[in-house]
């Protein structure tokens, strides 16, 4: 196992800004992982959506108290960076080879083998979750099972390949100016909620966000972007997949309609949906309270529970009757997931 000179310990049951930083040699390139928790823990693998890494498109989930403790308390976390999105990424050189959605999915499998990892649970956000479902259905041994937030299964649409050839190019000649600012936010988070209005400011996690991507470089996006612009159609092996998959998709998400789509793809029985009210694709930042307690009851089918001393949080959006009774069964808590499709609300 490799090992950092500037690696700090972590409170467990806390969340931390700070973890293990590794360079990982992989068959094509490097990659930056971040590494919390105990190693001797099992294994959570994390994968952003793009121009996001685990600061931008993790942190409202794990600065959440209880959802951090669910998390630290059962798993280690590796947060895997797409080539160029760690921080402080310098510019890829241009004689680089461009990589594809399936060399991104290799390289998680030659991260696995760096840190000695068996068969470990994913989580992924759009791009991310299409790499993290990519590598599920390439090696399927190796995932316990797959939360999935606003995923892709499909082939870009004409309408989709146009648009992101339009965000393409501006990074290319551009780099993250304003415009490609605003397209990304619209990508990430709901309109009216999030990201304001002349009537509404904009949400704190909406500014944060347009910060970090400040912090991007442009060429380095492209490469990523160029890898999802051009990935292909795995929807017929969907079915295939027999690890547990739970899906979160926000109502606002420019990429509900797909979710939906792919969830009706998985296999039923071992598969769940929850749809979040008046929120976009990145629920892990916009509404991370929403993923609680699914989450916890998609973990109990592990044998994995939050530590007994916290309680849910007064803040959260969810109670026990926000939840479907399907995802309540002693089916959907044991061998098998229903398929479900929850609706949370907006109220504190």
């Amino acid at each position: 196992m490799g090992d950092s000179s500037d690696s700090v310990s972590i409170d467990m049951e806390t969340p931390s800004r700070s973890g293990k930083e590794y360079v990982v040699e992989t068959c094509s390139g490097y990659v930056s992982v971040s590494v919390y928790g105990d190693q001797d823990k099992p294994a959570l693998v994390t994968y952003p959506d793009l121009a996001l890494n685990h600061i931008s498109c993790f942190q409202g989930l794990f600065f959440c108290p209880e959802a951090c403790s669910l998390l630290l308390h059962n798993f280690c976390i590796y947060h895997i960076s797409p080539p160029g999105h760690e921080l402080g990424a310098a510019t890829i050189s241009p004689d680089d080879p461009l990589l594809s959605a399936d060399d991104l999915a290799d390289q998680i499998a030659d991260v696995l083998n760096y840190f000695g990892l068996d068969a470990v649970m994913c989580m992924g956000v759009t791009a991310g979750a299409y790499i993290l479902t990519l590598f599920a259905m390439k090696y399927r041994q190796r995932v316990l099972g797959l939360i999935l937030i606003s995923p892709l299964c499909n082939a870009p649409s004409w309408t989709e390949w146009l648009y992101n050839k339009v965000l393409s190019n501006l990074l290319y000649y551009y780099g993250m100016c304003g415009v490609v600012k605003e397209l990304l936010l619209k990508r990430f988070f709901s309109k009216q909620e999030a990201r304001g209005s002349a009537q509404v400011p904009e949400s704190d996690v909406v500014q944060a966000c347009r910060r970090l991507l400040d912090e991007r470089q442009g060429l380095n996006v492209w490469r990523f972007l160029e890898a999802m612009n051009g990935r292909r159609d795995i929807s017929d092996g969907l079915r295939k997949l027999r690890c547990r998959s739970l899906i979160f998709v926000g109502e606002n998400s420019p990429f509900h309609s797909e979710a939906l789509d792919m969830t009706s793809k998985l296999d039923r029985r071992c598969s769940a949906l929850v749809e979040v009210q008046a929120c976009g694709s990145m629920v892990t930042e916009e509404q991370p309270h929403a993923m609680l307690i699914p989450l916890e009851y998609f973990f109990m089918g592990y044998g994995m529970y939050r530590p007994p001393r916290l309680s849910v949080s007064p803040r959260s959006p969810l109670s026990p009757i926000c939840i479907s009774p399907e995802l309540l069964s002693p089916e959907s808590m044991g061998l098998k997931l229903k398929p479900i499709k929850t609706r949370m609300s907006l109220e504190v």
